[in-house]
């Protein structure tokens, strides 16, 4: 499939649905308060009777407007809580970076350089966090020798900034767009990107915000203007040097529950769990309105309150600590009344846990991942570490994903190193090995190994390797043969040193 022809629709017909899922649940992610604000709204049934440019108004001050009271402002707060979703899937996967490896050492220190250089790790805990949120996240790499004259340049793109091709479920090719500044309510430039095995195409389209429109030079707007010098005879592509596709598609989780034929991932938010997060900011916002209404108010008579002039009003200063004795009688009901309400913190705290629970549960993860505790009663340790397993296996149906792909992308990365840079190495597809078990405590890691030996069925070497992962062969030897010398487990049997 060739870049799209002059005129075509924007966005392609058949990623229209996908894009708006991938738009709502980014401005869950975004956690923008207009935006949320909006959205509720749009949920909301809209009065007959209401002013629709006062509702207008009242929307833009960060607040909703109630259904049957379109002059009433109300303010809406945002919990929080689908970006740190996100932020807690990103941190279970790629707080310690994966072990990467080649089957040389000399294969190894490139990647771990290469690693270091590129600032990968950090790279990578964005694509995850994002990833999380909006069903998945394209790797990306280019390369421009002014900047970074080196090495290629590992990169990411959004999913709904990218229309990808498949057979049988293989991506095969992949176009990037991304819309350029310039232009105007009426008129919109973008640059189509689109990366095949062996080949990147380059193309520049003024179109409408609905409409791709017609291809221009690339040299008619700044930001493509300078890919000229790097193309080829064509002037509109350029030659990878590699078989390999230069880009990946990682999917958060699959399938997709809403097109389930489609390679897509699914985001965390997908189950769906958006009327939890509604209801949890309604829960906040009523509570913190809880906190407004029982702010102290005094109720006075008329005859207290001092007069701003004629015309003017009175006025009650409720600030002042002494007055004048006030000529009118003492009589019951005319002295000032204190107002307080209650603020309901047991009822707002308990149902806000509830739905922050449930919610976290949905997503596929535990609700000690991200603080919360079990109600109250007292549980086992095994009972802690089983509400727990939750976070560490979804952790690991996205690391499957991660692991196939970030070794293409690896492999994607030493053959272009070696084509554009040449580079002194021996290109493969590494081995990637998350360390996901690693979070275990101190606690849990001794009590396995007790076990173990109890039952007589582990060696002194495993035990070391299960203890300490980092550890390389010789020096797992070393602290085998210091472990049996201070035991004198590793002293020879002394039938063998004196024969009968």
């Amino acid at each position: 499939m060739p870049l799209p022809s002059n005129g075509s629709a924007w966005p392609p017909p058949h990623m229209a649905a996908v894009y708006r899922a991938m738009e709502r649940d980014a401005m869950w992610y975004e956690g923008d308060p207009r935006r949320l604000a909006r959205a509720a709204d749009r949920r909301e049934h809209t009065p007959r009777r209401a002013d629709q440019d006062s509702r207008r108004r009242m929307r833009d001050r960060l607040g909703r407007t109630p259904p049957d009271y379109p002059r009433k402002w109300e303010r809406r707060l945002h919990v929080p809580l689908p970006g740190d979703i996100a932020t807690v899937a990103s941190d279970l996967l790629f707080a310690d970076m994966p072990t990467i490896t080649a089957s040389t050492t000399a294969g190894t220190t490139y990647l771990a350089d290469a690693i270091d250089t590129t600032g990968l790790h950090a790279l990578l805990l964005g694509a995850a966090e994002q990833a999380s949120a909006v069903s998945g996240i394209f790797l990306r790499l280019t390369w421009d020798k002014d900047i970074v004259p080196d090495r290629p340049i590992p990169t990411t793109v959004q999913p709904d900034n990218a229309i990808p091709e498949y057979s049988f479920s293989v991506l095969r090719a992949v176009t990037f767009w991304r819309e350029l500044d310039g232009g105007d309510t009426q008129t919109v430039y973008r640059h189509l990107e689109r990366h095949e095995p062996g080949r990147i195409e380059h193309a520049l389209y003024e179109g409408t915000p609905d409409n791709l429109g017609r291809a221009i030079p690339l040299t008619e707007h700044t930001d493509t203007a300078g890919l000229i010098g790097s193309l080829g005879p064509d002037g509109v592509s350029v030659e990878t040097g590699i078989r390999m596709l230069t880009a990946v598609y990682v999917p958060n989780m699959t399938p997709n529950r809403q097109h389930r034929a489609s390679p897509y991932g699914r985001s965390d938010y997908a189950a769906p769990i958006y009327d939890l997060f509604a209801s949890l900011d309604d829960t906040w916002t009523s509570w913190m309105r809880d906190i407004r209404l029982a702010r102290a108010r005094l109720i006075v008579p008329d005859g207290y309150l001092t007069s701003l002039g004629p015309g003017q009003g009175a006025a009650w200063d409720d600030d002042r600590e002494v007055y004048s004795s006030l000529n009118m009688p003492p009589t019951e009901g005319a002295g000032i009344t204190l107002s307080q309400f209650a603020i309901r913190v047991e009822e707002h705290s308990r149902t806000t846990e509830a739905i922050t629970r449930k919610a976290v549960e949905s997503a596929g993860y535990s609700a000690q991942s991200f603080g919360l505790e079990g109600g109250g009663e007292a549980i086992t340790a095994t009972e802690v570490e089983n509400r727990a397993s939750r976070s560490t296996t979804t952790t690991k149906k996205k690391a499957g994903h991660w692991r196939a792909r970030l070794a293409d992308f690896l492999y994607a990365y030493q053959l272009l190193a070696v084509a554009q840079f040449g580079a002194r190495v021996e290109a493969e597809r590494p081995t990637v090995e998350f360390r996901l078990d690693a979070r275990e405590s101190e606690q849990t890691r001794a009590t396995t190994m007790e076990l173990w030996a109890r039952a007589g069925a582990v060696s002194t070497a495993t035990k070391v390797k299960y203890r300490s992962p980092d550890l390389d062969q010789a020096d797992v030897d070393a602290e085998v043969a210091a472990i049996l010398a201070e035991t004198g487990a590793g002293a020879p049997d002394p039938g063998d040193t004196y024969p009968m």
